[in-house]
């Protein structure tokens, strides 16, 4: 399926619709979830990174599956563990004894989606290898530089801290992810789905049951991500950007608020969220809807704050109470 143009773009209302397709595709699989789906679906387009967090059983790793094969996308796969090691993410050289020369193996990141399960089941160190490559979109192996896929994205999934054998992420990881989503039990009504499914011989992570197919390639998400420069954004709402993250930084409740890199983040996902509902223009809809996601992961608080229970969601409501938003 190709869609273009004279500059190699889609436009806003053919990506959108295509997009759309991607998220009937999941659907066919994902019962429910409709915003875990869409917040994905907005960093893909952003060209960003996201950190899936939930209780085992909620369908991340199904989530991630699912996605890639309604993309055509090479998929990659990490289970992060205690003993892995940054060579098991990046690759390695290996001596081969027949040719006597040093064979290039290439590591999971060398994919279009990698999915890090249980990114916090293995200690920072081996974390921080992913550091390059999402950063970047290159990896070293033995001190020569490699590109990654023009669509490099890596969709990370995460048991809750408090969980017993995980680490927290270091602070400039969390950083690098564009969103931070959180998938919580399905509804009443999606479970009952699921039960129903798995009782006649389709269970949901069987894709092929659920009739999965390409509606996509990595080619047209390019030309998707290219018609974002189309989505205007009015000098005004680029302010209330800036005074969202800013007023987190003095919360009373905030050690650490966001930075220059969250007002960047909050700002290409707002522009996604907008294509993808058809939309050439951002509002500020999209940017108080995108604002948890988008500074969950990037707040550290006072430990007053914590012991107290104050999460994301009350620094928000404060701020954007009491951020004026443009008319």
């Amino acid at each position: 399926m190709t869609i273009s143009d004279a500059d190699g773009a889609c436009g806003v209302e053919e990506a959108a619709e295509l997009l759309g397709r991607v998220r009937t595709e999941v659907a066919k699989s994902i019962i429910g979830q409709v915003r875990v789906v869409d917040g994905v679906l907005t960093a893909l387009l952003a060209g960003g990174h996201v950190l899936l967090e939930g209780v085992p059983g909620t369908g991340k790793t199904l989530l991630v599956q699912t996605l890639a094969r309604a993309l055509g996308a090479r998929f990659g796969r990490i289970s992060f563990t205690p003993d892995l090691m940054p060579s098991d993410i990046t690759g390695t050289n290996i001596y081969d004894s027949k040719s006597g020369a040093f064979q290039l193996v290439k590591g999971p990141v060398f994919c279009d989606l990698l999915l890090a399960d249980e990114i916090n089941r293995t200690p920072p160190k081996t974390q921080a290898a992913l550091l390059e490559a999402m950063q970047e979109g290159r990896a070293t192996l033995d001190g020569e530089s490699h590109l990654l896929s023009p669509v490099f994205t890596v969709l990370a999934t995460q048991n809750p801290i408090e969980f017993e054998g995980t680490y927290p992420l270091p602070e400039a990881q969390r950083d690098r992810f564009l969103l931070k989503v959180s998938i919580d039990y399905p509804e009443a009504d999606d479970e009952a789905e699921i039960l129903r499914r798995a009782h006649a011989g389709r269970p949901s992570e069987d894709l092929d049951a659920a009739g999965i197919e390409r509606v996509m390639d990595v080619e047209g998400l390019l030309r998707a991500r290219a018609a974002m420069v189309a989505i205007r954004v009015d000098d005004a709402l680029i302010l209330y950007v800036r005074d969202v993250v800013r007023a987190t930084r003095h919360h009373e409740a905030v050690r650490l608020g966001g930075g220059p890199r969250a007002s960047l983040a909050l700002l290409r996902a707002g522009k996604a969220r907008a294509l993808l509902s058809g939309r050439d223009y951002v509002n500020p809809d999209d940017i108080q809807a995108l604002a948890p996601d988008v500074l969950d992961h990037r707040l550290l608080y006072r430990p007053e704050a914590e012991i107290e229970g104050i999460t994301v969601a009350d620094v928000l409501r404060d701020v954007l109470r009491t951020v004026e938003v443009p008319r």
